[in-house]
Parts: C-alpha cells; sequence; structure tokens
C-alpha cells in the first residue's frame, strides 16, 4: 500500500508539470496542447506495451477480456471498461480546457481537481456497492479546502466565475474519475497497467484527433512545439499514467483520486522554483492544507 502511494504521489508530480511547461513552450492553443500531448503519450504507451509484451519478467497478464473484474458488480466487462476510460480521457481534456477559457484557469482548475475525488467516490458506492471510508473523507475535505485556498489567492479578485465554466469544470472532474474508475475495474481483473493506459488513451487520442487536425497545429513544426509536445506526452502522460495505473492497481480508486491533489502543490512549488511567482499567504495555507489531507490519508 505504501509504495503504491507513492506510485501515485509520483504520478501528481509529474502531472503538475503540465503548466509550467506550456508556459515556456510556444504560443498555442490549450485544446490543441491537451490533443497532441494526448497523441504524442498514446504512441509512446504503445511502445511501451510492445516492450512490456515481449519480456518474460511477469509482466504479461493476458490480453483485456481474459478475466472479468473482481470489482465488477456493475456488470461492465473489461473491453467496455476500457472504452469508458478512453471515453472518460477525452471528455476530461475537452471539458477541461473549455472549463478554465470560460471560467478562469484558477477556478477550472480547482473545481475540476477538487470534484474528482467526490465523484469518484460516489462511483466506486453506485458501482461496486462500497461506501468510502471516514479517512478518506476527511482527507478529502481538509484537501479540497487547501485547493480552495490557493484558488482563492490565485483570482486576485476577478470577480465571481462563470457558471458555464463551472459546470464544464465539473464535467472534468467527472470525466476523470470516470477513467480512474473504469481503469480500477480493468486492472482489478488482472490487465497489465500498461495495456490498460495504452487502451485507454489509444481511445481518448482518436477521439481527440479532429481538435488536434481542425484547432490549428502549426506550432508542431516549431523546434519549442516538438519539445514541449515531447515532454508533455512522455513525462505527465506516458509515464505518469503507468506509475499511476500501478498505484491504482492496489489501492480504492476514491483515494488515488484524493493522492493527485498533491499536482496542485507540486504546480504551486514549480511557479516558485521555474517561473518566479511569489505565492501570497493564503497560497501557502493552501498547500499547507493539502498536504494535511494527503497525511491523514496516509496515515489510515
Amino acid at each position: 500500500m505504501r509504495r503504491a502511494r507513492v506510485l501515485v504521489l509520483v504520478a501528481a508530480v509529474c502531472f503538475a508539470t503540465t503548466g509550467t511547461a506550456q508556459a515556456l513552450g510556444p504560443d498555442a492553443s490549450s485544446a490543441t496542447v491537451g490533443a497532441a500531448r494526448i497523441a504524442v503519450g498514446a504512441l509512446l504507451l504503445v511502445a511501451v506495451e510492445r516492450v512490456a509484451v515481449e519480456r518474460a519478467d511477469g509482466e504479461r497478464t493476458g490480453p483485456i477480456g481474459a478475466r472479468r473484474s473482481a470489482g465488477g458488480r456493475s456488470g461492465l466487462s473489461p473491453r467496455a471498461a476500457v472504452v469508458v476510460a478512453g471515453v472518460g480521457v477525452a471528455c476530461y481534456q475537452l471539458c477541461f480546457f473549455a472549463g478554465v477559457r470560460s471560467a478562469g484557469v484558477a477556478v477550472g482548475t480547482v473545481v475540476a481537481l477538487g470534484s474528482a475525488p467526490v465523484f469518484a467516490g460516489v462511483l466506486v458506492w453506485l458501482v461496486d456497492r462500497v461506501r468510502p471510508t471516514g479517512a478518506w473523507l476527511a482527507a478529502t475535505v481538509i484537501s479540497m479546502l487547501g485547493v480552495g485556498l490557493l484558488t482563492v489567492a490565485r483570482t486576485d479578485g476577478a470577480g465571481p466565475a462563470s457558471p458555464t465554466g463551472v459546470a464544464l469544470s465539473a464535467g472534468a472532474g467527472a470525466a476523470y474519475a470516470l477513467f480512474t474508475v473504469a481503469s480500477k475495474q480493468v486492472l482489478t481483473g488482472g490487465a497489465s497497467p500498461t495495456v490498460v493506459m495504452s487502451r485507454a488513451f489509444g481511445l481518448g487520442a482518436v477521439l481527440l484527433s479532429p481538435v488536434l487536425v481542425l484547432g490549428g497545429s502549426g506550432w508542431l513544426a516549431t523546434p519549442s512545439g516538438v519539445a514541449t509536445a515531447l515532454w508533455l506526452g512522455a513525462v505527465p502522460t506516458a509515464l505518469a499514467y503507468v506509475l499511476f495505473a500501478r498505484g491504482l492497481r492496489s489501492l480504492p480508486a476514491e483515494e488515488v483520486a484524493t493522492l493527485t491533489l498533491a499536482e496542485p502543490v507540486t504546480a504551486a512549488l514549480l511557479g516558485v522554483a521555474v517561473l518566479g511567482e511569489r505565492p501570497p499567504p493564503l497560497a501557502i495555507a493552501g498547500v499547507v492544507a493539502i498536504l494535511t489531507g494527503l497525511v491523514v490519508l496516509a496515515r489510515r
């Protein structure tokens, strides 16, 4: 359990590099950057899967669908669960970028990240009939309070957020939870983490391909654009989600969703170290609250 938590936390650190990489990269629409990230990540995940399948070190666990998920009381087959996970990948990208465009980066990010653990807990309750623990509830409430403090600190009195943007950001949180819970079902059935992630992100890349084609991808022809796409596809996507899946295989889906709230903490620290940002005291309090919530969850 401890190793699994560490894997998820390392994945969250990788996720957090996304914003810094975009800030240092070329001027491009967030939607096309997200689509390029998923496309490159999917290609790398497929390559990793091929290497893993050819090795005889226990990584190969059989094709998806060979065994039904142990937690599959919902009647969802492993292949159907992978499709649901892939749809979750695509919907998250679309809802998240549309949400932050309408509600603002700070509010959109906090609604998406903060709502994901709640949606995950509800989905696990509905699908697997497993009630979330008191420790998870306490940790999630404390961590969400911290994310809220970070948001207030970054809005700088910009005024109320757009209800449409908030709704879209909540949709992103629901999509992320859907991806997490569906992936957990397949992993519980014995499928390899690399296989599950490559299938889900491969489908996500196909669904997002029109965004990349029609949204303007000229920035990919520049050296800076290539470097940004490769980093986003390799580190916060391929590497991060393999680690994420390995941790998810041993942990409850709702706990994993809460652990990934380490992402905004890392993003804030990267903003200070790399981008020269100076967070106000309220943001520091938010970081402390999130870390406190994660400690509460780990001590369970």
